[in-house]
């Protein structure tokens, strides 16, 4: 499948001899020459109803309705034209390319070595909560044009430096062909991700696109941390998320069910609003999905936060919600040793014990100044009485 000639439109191109990444069902090549192209070709070869999806998807432009912000990249990486091989057999489908260094994974995000590798001194809490913001409202527009996410992951997201981002893997989102009526499913899933009916083969729905927004939320807002990690108490020491999430066993909520990781971000970061929102989705919202807060809701109480951020006087990159008093990080710093935005101080090398040569040698300096110095004087009361 590499380095081979396909036709978009009609019009030959040629692929990379590498794919830029790759799963078990596709892989996706940069278009030799052009850089703002890539191809999504199945390894297997791709059913009819794939090809209608795709067919139906290039005679839609969602998320038009409504404009966005001037330099805001397009929030879907929507198909753009058919793959097709030279003998017409369907191949896959192009899109626009987004990827490094202009676009990371969300998932970058999600540790420190990366935020700094990625975006550098831009990706304090504050930045985070932007993003966490962006995700909402791309989440929002999506659902207002009947789209749902289906497969809704850290890794199906990018990032760019202003904290736009945009969602992938266009071709698993569900819809119904607004001309025909026909529904054509999302049978993908990521299952630390997934809500328990997702998990036991339900459809994807706008409601289970409001869990795996709760759960990017909340790893956004806490520099990383799934709110389904840790071990419960009754389980065994192979439980999972996945297992976790079936069980409805959530830290955030049940700290006291939990064998909490190590190193793990005290819920408290989060303001009290988004925090009683996190308790909702993680409680009542695992099972009634209804309960779940939708991406406006979550939008509100993140709009209010935005302004009430406060920043850090002690270290760089250290930014929190105005419900503290005092700065989070920097004392989880202090307790645990461990940063979760900057780089360790490095510490300062005592200067060696100087050895008795050493010593002598400035005895001998010292001498010598002092001598110097009684001359001058000298020199100086003479001067005087003459």
């Amino acid at each position: 499948m590499t380095g081979r000639t396909v036709h978009l439109d009609g019009n030959p191109v040629t692929l990379a001899e590498l794919p830029l990444k790759g799963g078990g069902q596709a892989a996706v090549f940069p278009v030799e020459g052009d850089d703002t192209t890539v191809v999504k070709l199945y390894r297997d070869r791709p059913g009819p109803d794939l090809e209608r999806r795709l067919a139906r998807m290039l005679t839609m432009s969602p998320l038009t309705a409504r404009p966005t912000d001037a330099n805001q990249p397009p929030e879907l990486a929507w198909p753009t034209a058919m793959a097709r091989s030279p003998e017409g057999e369907f191949l896959g489908y192009a899109m626009r390319r987004f990827g490094e260094p202009q676009h990371v994974q969300l998932v970058g995000l999600f540790t420190r070595a990366q935020r700094l590798r990625l975006f550098n001194d831009r990706a304090d809490w504050r930045f985070l909560l932007g993003v966490a913001w962006n995700l909402a409202f791309m989440t929002a527009r999506m659902h207002y044009d009947h789209l749902v996410i289906g497969d809704f992951s850290s890794s199906n997201v990018v990032v760019d430096a202003n904290g736009f981002v945009t969602f992938l893997d266009c071709d698993s989102i569900a819809f119904t062909d607004p001309v025909t009526g026909e529904p054509f499913p999302c049978l993908m899933h990521t299952t630390d991700y997934s809500s328990p009916e997702r998990q036991s083969g339900a459809a994807a729905t706008e409601e289970s696109d409001n869990f795996a927004l709760a759960v990017l939320i909340y790893q956004l807002l806490t520099a990383g941390n799934h709110p389904f990690g840790g071990v419960p108490h009754d389980s065994t020491p192979e439980s999972t998320v996945k297992d976790n999430i079936a069980a409805s066993v959530s830290y955030v909520v049940r700290p006291e069910a939990v064998v909490i990781p190590r190193g793990t971000v005290d819920p408290s970061v989060l303001p009290p609003g988004l925090l009683t929102l996190a308790h909702t989705a993680f409680g009542a919202g695992v099972h009634a999905p209804s309960a779940r807060p939708t991406p406006e809701v979550w939008l509100r109480a993140l709009d209010q936060e935005r302004s009430r951020v406060q920043l850090c006087r002690a270290r760089p990159l250290h930014a929190y919600g105005s419900h503290l008093p005092t700065c989070p990080w920097c004392t989880r710093a202090a307790v645990t040793g461990h940063d979760a935005f900057n780089l360790p101080v490095r510490p300062t090398i005592p200067a060696p014990p100087a050895t008795p040569q050493a010593r002598e040698h400035r005895f001998g300096l010292l001498k010598v100044l002092g001598v110097l110095l009684l001359v001058v004087l000298v020199l100086i009361v003479l001067g005087h009485l003459s």
